[in-house]
């Protein structure tokens, strides 16, 4: 399964908190679990076996309990038992598709990639 997922704090100790410090404690519990994973702007991506993740998805959000009183958790899953190498292959599968001069570097239209 692939488990993409965001938890963050709602509360911080003070107006000038920076919620990436909280993020980024969740982001070292993902890198330290040695499950397939990626962190983008919005999500953290982590791909294994049903509760290897979600005990990754627990410690990450007690992770950011830690340090905030309230914390908000966005979870979405994508679930196929027996199918793993998903979190590049649907990536690749769509590059596929689109072809090699298509930038796949997320930028806008025009931006080039230089």
């Amino acid at each position: 399964m692939i488990v993409a997922f965001s938890v963050a704090p709602t509360e911080t100790p003070d107006a000038r908190a920076e919620m990436a410090e909280a993020v980024s404690e969740a982001v070292r519990v993902v890198r330290a679990s040695g499950l397939p994973h990626e962190t983008n702007a919005m999500f953290t991506l982590v791909e294994g076996e049903w509760d290897e993740v979600m005990d990754v998805v627990r410690q990450a959000t007690e992770a950011v309990v830690a340090v905030s009183p309230r914390v908000s958790l966005v979870l979405k899953a994508d679930i196929r038992p027996g199918v793993t190498g998903q979190l590049r292959g649907k990536v690749e599968a769509v590059d596929r598709i689109l072809g090699p001069d298509t930038g796949a570097t997320g930028g806008r239209p025009g931006d080039g990639d230089h």
